[in-house]
């Protein structure tokens, strides 16, 4: 196997700001998150989420995480950054993920929700991914109260050895723990991308993280400890 098959492709997600959008390009992010879910600390406008897309590069993907959003409105704010991939984050059925994404045409990535209690997974993750065997990817996240993202990490040990889909891991990553779980969830599916907000925003005066706002040399370091992970595993097959 090749180290290109170990590239672990990273999203940087709840981005607000031009800066910490040209931060995680120069870093080295396939993908910018945008977060269209009011309710979120993190949310910006379907124009807001344009505007700062049109500063992407060729080849760096803009992500519009959505949840529980009707139809319309999804497809409304697609429309306007031709290039984005939906996440469908809240309750949504296949049916409505189909409905969003002129069936399917857009690629759209559906999130899992992982309870974080008990010694089983609480989730049949082969079945959930038969479900919406038309989404690009399933992404792992922690199920915590409320709705997009609790910064949160689940048992990463609990997951099935083999998932019919390409995977996402989110939830409570950061520089220090996100080589770990590359190692740990890799081998589970066809292939492993990471999603990081939490983990990179900046440290308030008060200690607090300043939700909404990145922190340039969290991004880096991210960033290099994915490549590490990649570097290890190419180690153990590469000849």
């Amino acid at each position: 196997m090749s180290s290109f098959a170990h590239r672990t492709r990273i999203k940087i997600c709840g981005l607000t700001r031009e800066a910490d959008v040209d931060a995680a390009v120069a870093a080295g992010a396939d993908a910018i998150g945008f977060v269209l879910y009011a309710p979120s600390p993190r949310a910006v406008s379907a124009a807001r989420a344009a505007e700062l897309a049109r500063r992407l590069p060729p080849f760096v993907s803009p992500v519009l995480l959505f949840v529980n959003e009707i139809a319309s409105n999804v497809i409304a704010a697609c429309a306007d950054i031709p290039s984005a991939i939906v996440q469908f984050h809240g309750d949504e059925t296949p049916e409505q993920c189909l409905a969003a994404t002129h069936g399917g045409r857009r690629p759209f990535l559906r999130a899992a929700r992982i309870p974080l209690a008990g010694g089983t997974l609480g989730l049949d993750l082969v079945e959930y991914a038969q479900r919406y065997s038309q989404a690009q990817a399933i992404l792992l996240d922690a199920h915590v109260e409320g709705y997009g993202g609790g910064g949160q990490t689940f048992n990463w040990s609990l997951l099935p050895p083999s998932v019919d889909s390409h995977l996402v891991l989110s939830g409570g990553l950061t520089p220090a723990n996100v080589t770990d779980g590359i190692l740990q969830v890799r081998p589970r599916g066809h292939s492993l991308a990471v999603d990081v907000s939490s983990g990179v925003e900046a440290t308030g005066p008060d200690g607090k993280p300043m939700k909404g706002i990145k922190d340039t040399g969290k991004i880096q370091r991210f960033v290099a400890a994915v490549r590490a992970a990649d570097a290890q595993l190419a180690s153990f097959t590469d000849v």
